[in-house]
């Protein structure tokens, strides 16, 4: 009875730490951004710009315009690089000829940024929505194409040993086996592709688009209008926070015999 009582209480806790977190944030937000000559706009100096924005859509786009446009640019470069990343990471991983022809090339290109492609793709594809992609593509490949690779190599030779034994053939192997036991690391490298998706369209926005968040923090920092800065970054920290909920979803889904996902 003790115990289960301490677990409650743990649990109520657990609870209450992610909204103490957002107050403690608040609360230092109104702290430095309060007094004489401060730098930082004030949350009600952020609302009121926001009621503003409604009011006087910015290059006649709404906000939910910016907003999806980011997302789109972010969604069609992730899913490019979903399906060229997880086939390759699950064939680098299963096959040592593949792995030996395709993991040197691979280890040269992941250090490059992705931002440092800009002057390419910019010249490759000119300044509109393909190059775009292309940068996100680039930036999100790597994370997921390195998650596949490590979850099937983390599979317990053990697993396939067995199969064999019983006569498995390869695909059946791949099929019940490989990608099952990598999903959760597949899943992984989503998760971060989606942080790095978000950095790389906000630095591509910033340098050529009408359009998105990061349009709106270049237009606010232009102007010197910093209360609708951090109103896009707070945009995009929801946004942020709305696809992570969404993964951590589907992630609970798919990979349902991990107890450990909370």
């Amino acid at each position: 009875m003790k115990q289960r009582l301490q677990i409650t209480r743990y649990q109520i806790l657990l609870n209450i730490l992610p909204i103490l977190s957002i107050v403690l944030f608040a609360g230092l937000w109104i702290l430095v951004s309060s007094g004489e000559g401060h730098i930082i706009p004030s949350p009600g100096e952020v609302y009121d710009r926001a009621v503003r924005l409604f009011e006087k859509p910015i290059n006649h786009v709404s906000l939910g315009g910016h907003i999806w446009a980011s997302m789109k640019r972010v969604l069609n470069g992730l899913v490019f690089a979903c399906l060229t990343g997880i086939p390759l990471g699950l064939l680098m991983g299963w096959s040592k000829t593949a792995n030996s022809l395709l993991k040197p090339l691979f280890d040269l290109i992941r250090p490059i940024p992705a931002l440092a492609w800009i002057p390419l793709m910019t010249l490759w594809f000119g300044i509109g929505e393909s190059s775009k992609i292309a940068l996100i593509y680039l930036g999100t490949l790597m994370p997921v194409l390195v998650n596949t690779y490590a979850g099937v190599k983390m599979i317990p030779q053990l697993n396939i040993d067995v199969a064999r034994v019983f006569g498995a053939s390869q695909l059946q192997i791949v099929k019940d086996i490989v990608m099952p036991s990598a999903l959760s690391a597949i899943m992984a490298g989503i998760k971060t592709a989606v942080g790095t998706g978000w950095i790389v369209v906000l630095a591509a926005e910033m340098i050529s688009a009408d359009t998105g968040l990061g349009f709106m923090i270049i237009r606010g920092s232009n102007v010197a209008d910093l209360a609708l800065v951090i109103f896009a970054m707070l945009i995009i920290g929801l946004v942020g926070a709305f696809l992570s909920v969404l993964l951590t979803f589907a992630e609970r889904k798919l990979c349902s015999w991990k107890i450990e996902i909370k």
